[in-house]
């Protein structure tokens, strides 16, 4: 009886350090922003997920797809804010526009509550009105290079959450 106890109890202890390994290694990959090129989007939607739970975010859920109504992801900011978050995940050479940014705006406060508005792309967002619009209406816009930094850190950048926006 003793001899099957050991043995479970170092089956238990062989998967537990698997899988510690296994969330060191996809925490690993996570940090590097090129794993992001060849996602779907449901899948950058799951890995922003995971670098808003390694910055401190609590209740962070994904909740995209066709019916999201604007929010991808949805979390409790490290200050106790509502964040929502709409992801866009692009090729390069494809911005986001001002017309993703105008519905976003529409949406992130009055139907989903959002205390912080964030909309976080792989690529880059368009020069011009978009970026404006996120400044009046307090949209923090987090682009390649920031969400890069982010990923590699474990920090947004600077000013983005507690300052109303990295532009």
């Amino acid at each position: 009886m003793s001899l099957v106890v050991a043995a479970a109890a170092t089956v238990g202890l062989v998967v537990s350090k698997q899988r510690a390994h296994e969330r060191a290694d996809q925490a690993q990959r996570d940090r590097l922003i090129a794993v992001t090129d060849t996602m779907s989007g449901p899948e950058f939607e799951q890995w922003f997920a995971r670098i808003l739970v390694a910055s401190g975010f609590r209740n962070v859920t994904v909740c995209g797809g066709s019916a999201d109504r604007g929010a991808d992801v949805l979390a409790v900011a490290p200050d106790g804010r509502r964040v929502v978050v709409q992801c866009k995940r692009q090729s390069r050479s494809n911005r986001v526009g001002s017309a993703a940014i105008q519905r976003f705006a529409g949406t992130c406060r009055v139907i989903h509550g959002g205390e912080i508005c964030m909309l976080v792309t792989n690529s880059f967002f368009t020069a011009g009105d978009g970026i404006q619009i996120a400044r009046q209406l307090n949209i923090t816009l987090v682009d390649r290079p920031a969400l890069e930094m982010w990923a590699w850190t474990g920090r947004p950048a600077p000013g983005s959450i507690a300052g109303g926006g990295s532009h």
